[in-house]
């Protein structure tokens, strides 16, 4: 949970923000959400060096008192510098726990136990997300810190894991294993998680700007609307297993059909309606495309390269978070229009020419096994 709710759990609170700080860049009020994003990067493969030192239990804790500081901190400032310092401290936090998240499954758990249980990994994720999105939306009706009071869910997940999860012990490698290196299956898995965040990202932080720009609605009404991204979400990776079973080898073609629908959707329309099953459409897709990826990334490796694999992955995931604003702005500036709908029409053009790319290699495939 504590990983969405790092970035997206703010997003109804934008424009507030924007308002509050009016020298401000728009890519600069964007950076709010994503700068955790980059300092996510270097602290995950900290945290899986420091499995070969400390019980993972001990790091998911520092980690989470580190998220606490960083995610109700900005309240308590009023630059947009030390916002952004802060939300980096947010970062350092989730960069500690988010890779343990998964492999800590990835120890405990094997077949369909492990892809169920990777499904309510994501699930679960969404579900925060759920939560705090809505939360935040009414809390940014009092103005723009309260909503950073989300963060204090923070607290139940430390207590949670003080009490529930298993200490564990030290990861001591292999000696066989040291030199082993990380196939580069791998990073093409990584690579595309990062792609998928940055359509995915898109939502969170273009969301309350598009309904401001398209005379839709405010920051309430834009925290009810990101927050269907995570039910359509929760509802893929609850099912995980079944759709594994029915899609086949399609399953990444079907999703990201999905999401390339969605967005073309989003670039055309002025109905409220249209824009939650859009964005639900979204969710639905990056539900079942992230496990599915992860699985397939542990699949790779051997188990001592676990938490390194899943570093490597949150990175690109993360990196993909953090560049969304970054690449789509730019995009948008260079070819001089500035509205969210060009950016969504870009954004399906791109998906739509990956699902056809992707279907021709799939259809092609003589391999009997599943082909992500």
């Amino acid at each position: 949970m504590a990983t969405v709710m790092a970035g997206a759990a703010i997003s109804p609170a934008l424009g507030l923000i924007a308002q509050a700080f009016p020298d401000a860049s728009p890519t600069m009020i964007k950076l709010i959400l994503t700068a955790p994003s980059i300092i996510i990067i270097p602290f995950s493969f900290l945290s899986s060096y420091l499995t070969s030192k400390i019980r993972k239990r001990t790091i998911v804790l520092i980690g989470v008192l580190i998220y606490l500081v960083g995610g109700i901190g900005p309240q308590f400032v009023s630059t947009i510098e030390a916002i952004i310092a802060l939300r980096l401290f947010l970062g350092a936090g989730v960069g500690l726990v988010m890779p343990l998240s998964m492999s800590l499954i990835n120890d405990y758990f094997s077949g369909k136990e492990r892809t169920k249980m990777m499904g309510y990994n994501s699930a679960f994720s969404n579900f925060g997300g759920i939560l705090t999105m809505l939360l935040a939306g009414w809390l940014a009706t009092f103005g723009w810190r309260t909503p950073f009071n989300v963060y204090f869910l923070g607290l139940i997940i430390f207590i949670l894991v003080f009490f529930f999860l298993p200490k564990g012990e030290i990861q001591e490698p292999l000696e066989h294993n040291k030199k082993s290196k990380i196939p580069l299956a791998v990073f093409g898995y990584a690579l595309a998680m990062g792609g998928v965040m940055l359509a995915y990202y898109s939502i969170a932080t273009n969301m309350a700007l598009f309904l401001e720009q398209n005379n839709l609605g405010g920051a309430t009404i834009a925290g009810t609307i990101v927050a269907f991204t995570t039910v359509g979400g929760m509802i893929t990776s609850l099912l995980l297993v079944q759709l594994e079973i029915i899609l086949k080898k399609y399953i990444i073609t079907v999703m990201l059909l999905g999401m390339g629908i969605a967005f073309s959707i989003l670039t055309f329309t002025n109905s409220i309606p249209l824009v939650i099953i859009s964005v639900a459409l979204i969710g639905f897709g990056q539900g079942s495309l992230f496990p599915v990826l992860v699985l397939k990334v542990l699949d790779k490796v051997v188990p001592h390269h676990s938490d390194r694999a899943i570093a490597i992955t949150s990175s690109f995931t993360f990196l993909g978070q953090f560049m969304s604003p970054l690449v789509l702005d730019g995009i948008s500036n260079l070819a001089g229009f500035t509205a969210i709908r060009f950016q969504y029409g870009f954004l399906a053009i791109s998906i739509l020419i990956i699902v056809l790319i992707n279907f021709v290699i799939v259809f092609r495939s003589k391999s009997t096994k599943p082909s992500y």
